[in-house]
């Protein structure tokens, strides 16, 4: 080994080890911000009763959902129903509601949400 690959063997040895442990890597097509995730989490606990088992199906969907629906389709999907639902924009909603661009993206939100229903169920 020369000097220099054994230093980067070294500090890859290093930085392996100082990584928490169970920390599972991120999933190709997860990139979902934390944030977003816990807050799609503690919404759907809310609405399933927060309980323990609640919670691991919310996780359950979240991680369902981010692997059918990249994270910007998702967020254009949950803007538009946060402004159909009155946010910020005083009720002034319509351009919300009726863009089929709009329209689509909610629904491959919706289908998503569906499936991961299915999955995580039980």
């Amino acid at each position: 080994m020369t000097g220099t690959s054994s230093k980067i063997a070294i500090l890859t040895a290093l930085l392996v080890a100082a990584a928490p442990l169970g920390t599972i890597p991120a999933q190709a097509g997860n990139a979902y911000p934390t944030s977003e995730t816990v807050d799609y989490v503690i919404g759907c606990m809310a609405v399933d009763g927060n309980t323990r088992v609640a919670m691991l199906k919310c996780s359950c969907s979240i991680d369902q959902v981010a692997q059918r629906l990249p994270f910007p389709e998702y967020e254009k999907a949950e803007t538009a129903l946060a402004m159909q639902k009155g946010g910020a924009l005083g009720g002034r909603v319509g351009v919300f509601k009726d863009p089929p661009e709009l329209k689509a993206a909610i629904a491959k939100l919706r289908e998503a949400q569906a499936e991961a229903s299915r999955q995580c169920s039980g």
